[in-house]
């Protein structure tokens, strides 16, 4: 009776709790047919984790919200989504309904908008519990608060009666996670959980996610960009590519051994926290096909550096490949891959030659000349920046100061890059307001180029040192007016600088436009035109018009799929080595921030926190605050990710209005927790400076990180 009981408990286990086949989705457009998603299949199974990973529009989503049906009445359907005995597709939507929130858990990417604002938060999470279960309102309101309790909510009795805008948007998403799991589903959906959140709150969701998965038992599937996200939290990985799965393996064999060309230029596209080398990137070439009238062939045969005659004959189907080292007729376990030659790829190579060839790049005259040689571009000195806090309608009156900037101190020498990093709300882009003002700032003083900027008073004046600084921003179609051509965006400064006649700006944009790696010939068309890289690749050239000594890059590849991305960080690189530009390149991920930057600087609450050489910040980081971003960041490496110590902050920023003594990072600070009591009343009462030497180029404002370093050694 116990081995008939064993038996069927291990036919339950192998039995998947998702089984998806033949998934296919198709929209009608002007255009045609457009199909979304193209023949998936994929089984998930209790407990597991399966992450999706692809360029925008390969259907991730499109997949995530078939299986949830949420699809819009006009999208056409077909195949099965089978949840234990039900087959989903066949439900009518009340009685999807009842599926949905119970038997299924959905995480949405931006959680202010997932939930309702007029409504409290407790009152949201009760009134998924009713939906569901028959409960009294006083259990679910007790049930509401522990859900709160248990994804991390401080005060859970008090913040469940708040409401969504009173939360930052890691506690928001928090919030979302606790509705998920609220009725103890059996699987969950995490559609880019991560993706609009800081890196250390990023780190603090993914925690939460893996706490709710071990507390409810519950399979989830992981939809994310972010590959080292898909390292640290998937047991098995689908690669989605045109609509289809190209690849599909466990996480660690695919991480080791990818067999589909597409999966080794997505991993070659990805700047790496643990690289000290910083080779240039490996970019995707071309963009995704568009999914009207797909011909039958490989679907990424266009952009395949390894392609065949062959490959556009007929499309792959997605096989089982070889294991490496093994005989042609045996599959690794698993391991499936979309591609003619897979049994040939080994090692990211075919006979040795790498399928994506890592570009060389050339190397800066500057680079050998010593940095303190070198001239000043920029150069910040005790720059500060407040803003009134007012209250009242009618008769607004002060009642505080938000201090935004709080005596900044850095400089940008000639063929250097300055990397500025740090959490929403810490000050980045309010000092790169404050330098492309050119006006004088409230207390300290701004150089561009050994002018300071408080002294220009002519307009002529103010219009030179403009020159000499221009910005690419984070948005590359909200930063180009719709209505100009190519044309007529990259002319305009050029006018602006006095550049007449139409054959000197042609001559100049078509300069400009090859300098960027686009094609002059398509000087006429719109930015609606472009692709993202190729209109990121624009706003770059209406830049470099004025011959610029130092560009400021607010997020400039944030915006990017990692294919395209590496592209532009490529091109930056190139364009600092063949035109000696300087570049105050602002991101949250920390990863591009090491392949770019010779030198970084971390902001907290508008204070630097630490600022040096790249590899010396990033390999021996001293401030407690950079060692908690650093270790926040996901390696694209299952087994590195697994084996890292997570520095997980807890709480969210302090109140900017606050400028009493004292360090400000002290309310969310590991270190300071293990400090005797003098060494913390230090802490409270006395603010760091900078400090370090100058020699080394490394400098903390910390009391105690020659403590934290001890400890640790």
């Amino acid at each position: 009776m116990i081995e008939q009981r064993t038996v069927t408990k291990e036919r339950e286990a192998a039995r998947p709790l998702l089984s998806v086949r033949d998934l296919t989705v198709a929209f009608p457009s002007e255009a045609g047919r457009v199909d979304a998603v193209r023949g998936v299949s994929f089984d998930l199974h209790r407990g597991r984790t399966l992450g999706i990973v692809g360029e925008s529009g390969s259907g991730k989503s499109v997949t995530s919200m078939a299986v949830m049906g949420l699809l819009p009445e006009y999208a056409a359907v077909s195949g099965e989504i089978r949840l234990g005995e039900d087959n989903l597709l066949d439900l009518d939507d009340r009685r999807m309904s009842k599926v949905r929130g119970r038997r299924i858990g959905m995480i949405f990417q931006d959680p202010l908008s997932s939930l309702t604002p007029i409504f409290s938060i407790g009152d949201q999470i009760v009134e998924a519990l009713r939906i569901h279960q028959d409960i009294p309102q006083a259990a679910a309101w007790k049930r509401a608060v522990e859900l709160l309790d248990l994804v991390g909510i401080p005060n859970p009795d008090r913040r469940a009666k708040g409401f969504p805008h009173e939360f930052s948007g890691g506690m928001r998403q928090r919030v979302v996670i606790a509705m998920a799991i609220a009725n103890d589903p059996d699987f969950i959906i995490a559609d880019e959980p991560t993706t609009a959140l800081d890196v250390t709150v990023q780190a603090q969701i993914l925690d939460v996610l893996k706490t709710a998965q071990r507390e409810t038992g519950a399979a989830v599937i992981m939809i994310t960009h972010d590959l080292g996200v898909v390292a640290g939290s998937a047991d098995d990985v689908m690669v989605m590519y045109a609509g289809r799965a190209v690849e599909h393996a466990p996480v660690d064999e695919l991480f080791a051994r990818p067999r589909m060309p597409y999966t080794i230029g997505l991993m070659g596209a990805i700047p790496r926290l643990d690289d000290r080398a910083r080779d240039a990137l490996v970019p995707v070439r071309g963009t995704p096909p568009l999914l009207v009238d797909l011909p039958d062939a490989c679907p990424f045969a266009e952009r395949c550096p390894v392609v065949e005659d062959a490959c556009r004959a007929t499309e792959p189907a997605l096989e089982p490949v070889a294991a490496d080292g093994t005989a042609a007729g045996d599959a690794a376990p698993a391991h499936r891959a979309a591609c003619r030659r897979s049994g040939e790829i080994s090692g990211g190579a075919i006979d040795g030659a790498p399928v994506f060839p890592v570009p060389v790049l050339p190397e800066t005259e500057l680079a050998v000349i010593p940095r303190e040689e070198r001239a000043k571009v920029l150069d910040l000195v005790d720059v500060t920046k407040t803003f009134p806090l007012t209250k009242g309608g009618l008769l607004k009156r002060r009642v505080g100061t938000v201090h935004a900037v709080n005596g900044v101190d850095f400089d940008i020498r000639e063929g250097e890059t300055l990397g500025l990093v740090g959490e929403s709300g810490c000050g980045k882009t309010t000092t790169l307001l404050e330098i492309m003002g050119l006006k004088a700032p409230e207390r300290g003083s701004i150089s561009v180029g050994g002018t300071d900027v408080a002294r220009l008073r002519r307009k002529q004046d103010i219009g030179r040192v403009r020159r000499d600084i221009q910005m690419v921003f984070q948005d590359p179609m909200g930063a180009l007016d719709p209505r100009m051509t190519v044309f007529d965006v990259l002319a305009e400064p050029l006018r602006a600088i006095g550049q007449r006649g139409r054959d000197v700006l042609e001559d100049r944009v078509a300069e400009l436009m090859e300098l960027v790696s686009l094609d002059p010939e398509h000087r006429d068309r719109f930015p609606a035109a472009f692709s993202g890289g190729q209109r990121q690749r624009i706003g770059i050239a209406r830049a470099l018009a004025t011959r610029p000594k130092l560009l400021v890059l607010d997020e400039p590849v944030s915006a990017l799929d990692v294919s395209v991305q590496a592209g532009v960080i490529n091109l930056l690189n190139e364009l600092k080595a063949d035109l000696g530009l300087s570049y105050l390149f602002v991101a949250h991920d920390l990863s591009v921030v090491r392949h770019i930057s010779d030198r970084v600087a971390v902001m907290y609450l508008g204070r630097i926190v630490e600022i040096g050489a790249t590899d010396a910040v990033f390999d021996n980081p001293r401030h407690p605050y950079t060692r908690a971003l650093l270790s926040a960041i996901p390696l694209p490496d299952p087994a590195a990710e697994r084996g890292r110590e997570r520095v997980l902050l807890r709480g969210d920023l302090p109140s900017p209005t606050d400028d009493q003594p004292g360090c400000r990072f002290v309310t969310r600070c590991p270190l300071h927790l293990t400090l005797g009591e003098s060494q913390k009343e230090r802490c409270r009462g006395e603010t760091p400076r900078l400090t370090g030497e100058e020699s080394q180029d490394h400098r903390d404002a910390c009391h105690f990180a020659d403590t934290l370093t001890t400890v640790e050694t």
